[in-house]
């Protein structure tokens, strides 16, 4: 379970955020970083839209299975609770984790995925989407949510534009 110095990862997140192609650009870098600080299988980034009441998809490691601009309804359940009213982090250990988080957890699994770890993107209290990291069972920690939360920060300003430009 090596994980890389997550600092010099930061850096090449800001260095991506202030480049052109956004938000692209750092949404790859996020997945390129938070790939080594923290690991993953399948990385993608969801934008919650309150109005329709579902999240899309904004950005997959894996287009085939999980294409961008796929669309899922917010239902209310503990899991949603816990990333959009709480703001925590969620990790799941096991298969048996993220067969309670997820209705597609059969696809998560063909994916090699058992375990996964949600970093909810906020801002002024609210929860504006979510990095999503899945990797083989038992893979992430405890103290791999606050290296989330740090990636999960420099993300903010792509999820409120990306808002913004839907609304």
């Amino acid at each position: 379970m090596t994980r890389a110095d997550p600092l010099p990862c930061l850096a090449r997140v800001a260095a991506a955020a202030a480049r052109p192609g956004q938000p692209e650009a750092i949404f790859a870098a996020l997945h390129e970083a938070m790939g080594a600080a923290i690991g993953h299988t399948l990385f993608t980034v969801l934008v919650a839209d309150p109005v329709r009441n579902e999240s899309q998809r904004i950005y997959s490691s894996h287009p085939a299975e999980y294409p961008v601009g796929g669309r899922k309804p917010i239902t209310d359940s503990e899991w949603f609770r816990i990333i959009r009213d709480r703001g925590e982090v969620w990790i799941g250990q096991s298969y048996e984790d993220v067969r309670w988080a997820f209705f597609d957890h059969e696809l998560i699994r063909s994916l090699g995925c058992e375990s996964a770890m949600n970093v909810p993107v906020r801002w002024n209290g609210r929860t504006w989407g979510t990095l999503n990291l899945l990797h083989r069972a038992g893979w992430y920690r405890p103290e791999d949510a606050a290296t989330g939360q740090l990636f999960a920060a420099m993300a903010t300003p792509a999820l409120l534009e990306l808002s913004q430009r839907s609304a």
